[in-house]
Formats: structure tokens, sequence, C-alpha cells
């Protein structure tokens, strides 16, 4: 018997490839090769690279498990598999939480490089980043999740909709609400000029 490879997904949507993996489970695998880095690293930018690797599998295994409910006429899986991995970090919100309260508080180097190597956006971004990780961490669960849908997996709010099940509308309202935050938070002025 003949050990063959993954099939050849090049030119099959999402769509058609969870349909064919109902039937022919291996053809899920598909959907790993295609997604697992990108979901990876938007995991790791919220939780740490440390737990990124086991939320980003259950992520797959519950998409997986759930693959019979995929609307098979959307061609782009991301952002199910995104809403999916946005679930799975909301039950690790107090990590999270724990995490940004520490960046929050932290006076610590981020960069290793000399002083003289470094740009002046990098030390705006460092500066800012105890007083960023501060307003996120007061913004609701909802708020955060989309926000870093959109800043971090560079989501449109269209796939921010679908990831997080809203209506689009309601995207276009809680990124209205969240730059009120940020602009309220910096004294009405951008933090960055």
């Amino acid at each position: 018997m003949a050990i063959t490879g993954p099939p050849d997904i090049r030119g099959v949507t999402d769509g058609e490839t969870i349909g064919a993996s109902l039937s022919e489970p291996e053809r899920f695998a598909g959907i790993f090769q295609r997604h697992w880095d990108e979901i990876y690293r938007y995991i790791a930018r919220r939780l740490g690279p440390e737990i990124a690797e086991d939320v980003g599998a259950e992520t797959f295994a519950v998409a997986f498990r759930g693959r019979q409910r995929y609307d098979e006429t959307r061609a782009d899986a991301r952002p199910w598999l995104y809403g999916i991995a946005t679930n799975l970090i909301r039950q690790h919100w107090r990590m999270e939480r724990r995490r940004r309260r520490l960046l929050a508080q932290a006076d610590t180097e981020w960069f290793s490089e000399p002083f003289d190597q470094t740009s002046d956006e990098r030390m705006t971004a460092q500066r800012l980043a105890p007083r960023i990780a501060s307003i996120l961490a007061r913004l609701s669960p909802a708020e955060r999740d989309l926000l870093l849908l959109i800043a971090w997996a560079d989501l449109t709010y269209e796939e921010a909709a679908q990831a997080l099940d809203v209506p689009v509308g309601t995207i276009g309202s809680r990124l209205h609400r969240i730059r009120k935050k940020f602009r309220r938070a910096f004294g009405d002025i951008n933090p960055m000029q």
C-alpha cells in the first residue's frame, strides 16, 4: 500500500476543502496547511507564544469537529477560524488580563539592540506601550477582540463581522467607540504626532 501526502489544494476553495473533508476527513489537513501560520501568529500576539500552540491546535480541533456546520459557500475559512480562536482566547481571559497588567506596570527594555540602533518610532511605541496596554485592559472583551482582529489579524470589517458573528454595522459603531476611548485617554490628541 502506497502512502500518499496531503491532497493538492491549490485552486480549491476552503469551502470545497471542508465539504470534501466530510467524507474524506484527511482533506481537512488542507485547511490546517493554509491557515495555521496566520492563526497561530494571531493567538501568539494575544496570549503569548507559550500557550499559542495549544490554543492554535485547539482552534483547528474545534473547527474539525464542527466542520459539518461550515457554510461551504464561503470560500475563505479565515473569518470562521478567527472566530473560533477568539472564543478560545476568551476562555483564557484571566491570563491575558494578567499579562496586560504586567505590561502596563513593566518598565523593561523591549528591544535588545543598542540605543543608537533604535528609531524614534520604536522609542515612542515603547514609551506608550504601558499606557496602551492599560487602555486595552479597560475595553470590554468584545471591543478588545474586535480591535485586535482588525489591528493584528488585518481582517476587513466584513471578515471581523463574520469572525465575531455580528452585523457589519456593529463593527463600525464599536470601532468608533474604541477610537473615542483612545482619544480621550490621550487627551483628545493623536499620541503619535
